[in-house]
């Protein structure tokens, strides 16, 4: 029956997630039609798949960072599209990882022909892994904090980052674990919806990210030149206000976020900012699909009544860097983004700044796949996120581009 079919991944079956990879399949048949099948079982045991048509060459190979696909999940050359398009057959699941330390393993199988896939020719597994080889997990209960602290293997100096995700809360570790991955102290912290810490705190205390960035600087293998950090939609705006009112931030990143103080009000030493003034009247229901619009709930942000929850990063001596998707649906961070970068742009301040077009509001890092709608853990309602998958896609590959490049110039 001639050759075996067989699949492979280069360089290794064996990566970190953010790597790309190679796929490759050898014989076939000149010209045969398959069909390539990727699958991914989350931690929580839910199923996620993608598939393509293809058409081998006159070799009897496929080479998808060369061969189009011809339909199905997607198609066209796109050497990493059975990744980023994984879905789940349960509408609004969103692809996480909650335990860094094991991998997430994808099957990649090719069948027979563009249709009933009753005949699998051959398949491999990709190791896909959060955390690289030698890089340390510890998780950090001091004082009032509760994080996780990854370290690379070799005595550094590196460069320190904090790491902070949305108003999801929980202590979010596999961007951070990636980031560390690629040669960063990375401090993944949490401030709401953790362990003791409330769902939906009253207040957030600046102190509380203060000890954070004093815990990350006596860490020996951190460099002394200043601390970088990132954030996620709320914890973007909490990035900004750190840039602005604790010393020692030289760094930091906006994703999806905005220049004011949203939804929990901040105080520091003998000030409060005030959450930016917002309406849940104004938010929208999707009668079929049960989906919640957020994106008119906020006052408007051109409004100088809205000004005292601005932060004032002009003040602020750090570097800035703005990411954000022109297809949030969750909330008008390309407005907000921009409305931030003019502001410091006014002031004389050099800013970089990147929007998406097609791009959602959660920018992850790259070929997790893209999340149009899930539950919000806090709120408990089904929120709309937004975003095109394809343009997703290349603008999360960009932006872990931009992110760590943005790092390492400034730490």
């Amino acid at each position: 029956a001639g050759m075996a079919v067989q699949v492979t991944v280069l360089p290794s079956h064996r990566c970190l997630f953010d790597d790309p990879v190679q796929i490759c399949v050898a014989g076939l048949l000149p010209q045969q039609v398959v069909t390539l099948r990727a699958s991914l079982v989350d931690e929580s045991g839910e199923l996620f798949q993608a598939h393509a048509h293809y058409r081998a060459g006159s070799n009897g190979e496929l080479d998808l960072s060369c061969s189009p696909a011809l339909g199905g999940s997607y198609s066209g050359v796109e050497p990493m599209g059975l990744l980023w398009s994984l879905q789940s057959k349960a509408p609004y699941k969103r692809l996480a990882k909650r335990n860094v330390l094991t991998p997430f393993y994808v099957d990649f199988e090719v069948y027979e022909g563009h249709g009933d896939m009753s005949r699998l020719l051959g398949k491999c597994t990709n190791e896909r892994w959060f955390l690289g080889e030698g890089v340390k997990r510890m998780s950090v209960r001091e004082g009032r904090l509760k994080a996780t602290l990854f370290l690379p293997p070799g005595p550094g100096p590196f460069p320190g980052l904090i790491d902070l995700y949305g108003s999801g809360g929980g202590l979010v570790e596999y961007r951070a674990s990636l980031l560390a991955s690629r040669g960063f102290v990375t401090l993944a912290l949490a401030y709401m919806a953790f362990e003791d810490l409330p769902a939906m705190p009253e207040i957030l205390e600046l102190g509380y990210f203060e000890e954070a960035v004093n815990f990350l600087r006596k860490q020996q293998q951190v460099k002394d030149t200043g601390i970088g950090v990132l954030g996620l939609s709320k914890g973007a705006d909490l990035a900004l206000s750190m840039a602005t009112f604790l010393p020692g931030i030289k760094a930091a990143v906006s994703i999806s976020g905005s220049g004011f103080n949203s939804f929990i009000p901040l105080r520091g030493d003998g000030f409060t900012v005030p959450p930016h003034p917002y309406d849940l009247g104004r938010m929208k229901t999707d009668d079929e699909s049960g989906l919640v619009d957020f994106s008119d709930i906020l006052d408007d942000h051109r409004d100088p009544a809205t000004w005292d929850c601005r932060i004032p990063m002009e003040r602020s001596l750090a570097k800035f860097l703005f990411l954000s998707g022109l297809d949030d649906a969750n909330w008008k961070s390309d407005l907000y983004c921009q409305d931030a970068v003019q502001r410091l742009q006014q002031c004389g301040r050099e800013v970089e700044f990147c929007s998406y077009s097609g791009a959602g509001h959660l920018l992850e890092p790259p070929y997790l796949p893209l999340c149009q709608a899930s539950i919000h853990k806090v709120l408990g309602v089904f929120v709309h996120w937004g975003g095109q998958w394809r343009e997703h896609a290349k603008a999360q590959e960009d932006a872990w581009r931009r992110i760590q490049a943005f790092f390492w110039q400034h730490l």
